[in-house]
């Protein structure tokens, strides 16, 4: 009998223990860090985003950055991403179709610019046209870019040579790297001469200088989209991506260079 009632006692008491779990768990998951999946450019802007957002009262945030396409991989096969943003519109609707985002959340955030760059004590000087002398400049060096196939860096910047004409005088130099920040530091290190990367990101390295700007008809629009995953547990992952569209977050990316596309909150 006693034995019966331990057990029985016992049973209660766990179902009772699962029924506490199920009413404290969202206050629990509220309290853990919002995970945020963000593009490699965007890694000075959305810590400092982030930073300001728990200031406010918001909770921790646990980001990681990578190229857009490797991110959106690992969405896909259930990494534990409260939020992602994309440098490109590609990778999100990629994982819109594959139903792992709330498409009801989706925003486009945020704009950018592709540039040339060069060391900073490069010598280097050129303008940016149709059939512009890239090859001539390179000579037999590297052109530092972003994987021109899968990451939105590379993919603009590769757009934009073809339709100026270049392209094929210089795939042979490219040196693709698995993110726009890598392609970045191989000429902030002066192990390639010439790179092209996303504007915002040559204001953060000093160790680059800008020699121009790509036409912006030159590529497709350069466009952040942001929004919920489907398996993003955590709720205050909303109020995240809600403060990225507010006046608070905006004038950190407008200082950052990035050109604001959601309307405020």
């Amino acid at each position: 009998m006693i034995r019966i009632f331990k057990t029985a006692a016992c049973t209660w008491m766990a179902a009772a223990a699962m029924a506490l779990s199920a009413i404290v768990a969202p206050e629990a998951r509220a309290e853990e860090p919002v995970t945020i999946f963000a593009a490699a450019s965007l890694k000075e802007s959305v810590e400092t985003v982030a930073a300001a957002w728990k200031a406010a009262g918001g909770t921790d945030v646990r980001l990681s950055f990578a190229g857009s396409s490797a991110l959106a991989r690992q969405i896909e096969e259930g990494a534990p991403a409260d939020v992602f943003i994309s440098a490109d519109l590609k990778w999100m609707d990629h994982l819109d179709k594959a139903g792992r985002i709330k498409a009801e959340t989706r925003v486009d955030l945020l704009g950018n610019r592709i540039v040339l760059v060069a060391p900073r004590d490069s010598a280097a000087t050129i303008r940016i046209s149709e059939n512009f002398p890239l090859a001539a400049l390179l000579g037999d060096e590297r052109l530092a870019m972003a994987n021109v196939d899968a990451v939105p860096a590379g993919s603009y910047g590769k757009a934009a040579l073809l339709n100026l004409g270049v392209w094929e005088s210089v795939r042979e130099n490219v040196a693709q790297a698995e993110n726009v920040r890598a392609a970045l530091l191989l000429v902030s290190r002066a192990e390639a001469p010439l790179g092209i990367v996303y504007e915002t990101d040559a204001k953060v390295d000093p160790s680059v200088k800008i020699l121009d700007r790509f036409p912006e008809t030159s590529h497709p629009a350069i466009v952040y989209p942001a929004a919920l995953t489907t398996d993003g547990q955590n709720p205050r992952a909303a109020e995240f991506l809600a403060y990225l569209q507010g006046a608070d977050a905006h004038a950190i990316f407008t200082a950052a260079g990035f050109t604001v596309l959601a309307k405020t909150n």
